[in-house]
């Protein structure tokens, strides 16, 4: 069994009513073959960027073309934190 990894998808949506897309999401939270993790959502721009967990970009592909949702791009990411001692930065950042 392939392990789940993580994804960007990026929607790019000028106009679309933000309770649609939480109605969406709530949908997609339901889906069994990939997990919804979080979506940043600019609703002026219409652009939601949507954290996933999946086996693939093509699975998720396929759960959007069966939503019926839009999507611009869908990236692999890693994460990283700002959790850094602060005793590691050089003094010509603080300053």
């Amino acid at each position: 069994m392939n392990k789940f990894k993580k994804f960007m998808a990026v929607h790019n949506n000028p106009g679309v009513d933000c309770h649609v897309v939480q109605a969406n999401l709530r949908k997609r939270a339901k889906v069994e073959s990939a997990r919804w993790v979080r979506t940043y959502f600019n609703e002026k721009e219409g652009i939601r960027y949507c954290l996933w967990l999946a086996r693939s970009p093509e699975e998720l592909k396929n759960i959007f073309t069966e939503m019926d949702v839009p999507w611009e791009s869908i990236i692999p990411v890693e994460e990283t934190s700002p959790d850094m001692p602060i005793t590691e930065i050089t003094p010509s950042i603080i300053s």
